[in-house]
């Protein structure tokens, strides 16, 4: 069954230490491109991530959102710059007895100059952790995959009864092919009386049906138009990522179709091209979005 290129997941997996929600949408793209924003402390998960949801989705870009609160995870150290505080002091007293100052340096006066102080963050990621993080993601790619699945099941629907249309339109046009040659004999017929009003050139009037004929025949794009409808029909019972094959199919039903319209020469069949023409636009719009 085909798949759609777009969905939406969410999930959140949450313990009394911390809290993580994953979001994805993805919309169509030509291959799979994925967008991951998350804590920048938690970079180093981001590969595996990458793979877990590359096992659920193949083609399409993925924007995922991974937000992450809890105090338990990072722990935070205030810490001393000991060297540049020695040289604070240094500079400070150079400074004092330079200018003869009888001011007295204070510990908050170095304290607050720039870099003295820091506060250094420390990860405190367990396996706990990782392994609740993982999990979410897993939920939010499947939720995103089963809602993926969904709108594939509504463009398989909607593009078999197009199919099935331009099918019907074939059948109609197959035994109208031949009765084109029969009334170009007659308009011909009529229009050389008009003309000449005598006894007809009966070989002559043979040479410009055959060669009519020859230049409207459209047996050949119809037996290869309806060979792309099987073709098709068979792309929506395969498992494995279609889209472009499929669109590849469009495109050459289109040639068909156009060139159908452009040799018949004749305003039933024209009827049905453009019918045909209509339904090929539809079902192009939904493969851009089938994976």
């Amino acid at each position: 069954m085909i798949c759609s290129m777009t969905g939406f997941g969410r999930s959140k997996v949450e313990n009394d230490t911390f809290q993580i929600t994953v979001e994805m949408k993805s919309v169509n793209h030509r291959f799979l491109e994925m967008s991951i924003r998350l804590p920048k402390q938690m970079m180093v998960f981001e590969d595996k991530i990458r793979k877990i949801i590359a096992k659920q989705v193949r083609r399409g870009r993925i924007e995922v959102s991974i937000s992450i609160t809890g105090e338990g995870l990072v722990e935070r150290k205030l810490t001393v710059n000991w060297e540049l505080l020695k040289q604070y002091q240094s500079i400070m007293e150079n400074i004092k007895g330079k200018f003869q100052l009888q001011d007295s340096i204070t510990l908050g006066q170095l304290m607050r100059m720039p870099e003295v102080t820091a506060i250094e963050e420390i990860e405190n990621v367990n396996e706990q952790f990782e392994t609740s993080l993982y999990e979410a993601v897993r939920q939010a790619a499947h939720m995103l995959k089963t809602m993926r699945d969904g709108e594939g099941e509504r463009l398989h629907k909607d593009i078999a009864y197009r199919l099935q249309e331009i099918h019907n339109c074939v059948n109609a046009i197959i035994p109208h092919a031949p009765i084109v040659t029969q009334k170009y004999r007659e308009r011909l017929e009529n229009r050389l009386k008009e003309l000449h009003n005598q006894d007809l050139d009966e070989q002559r009037l043979l040479t410009e049906i055959a060669i009519f004929a020859e230049r409207s025949d459209i047996h050949e794009e119809l037996v290869r138009l309806q060979s792309h409808l099987d073709q098709f029909r068979e792309a929506l019972q395969i498992t494995e990522p279609v889209g472009r094959k499929m669109d590849f199919i469009v495109q050459e039903m289109h040639r068909e179709v156009n060139t159908i319209g452009s040799k018949a020469n004749d305003l039933t069949i024209s009827k049905y091209v453009v019918e045909m023409k209509n339904n090929l636009e539809k079902i192009r719009e939904q493969v851009q979005n089938i994976e």
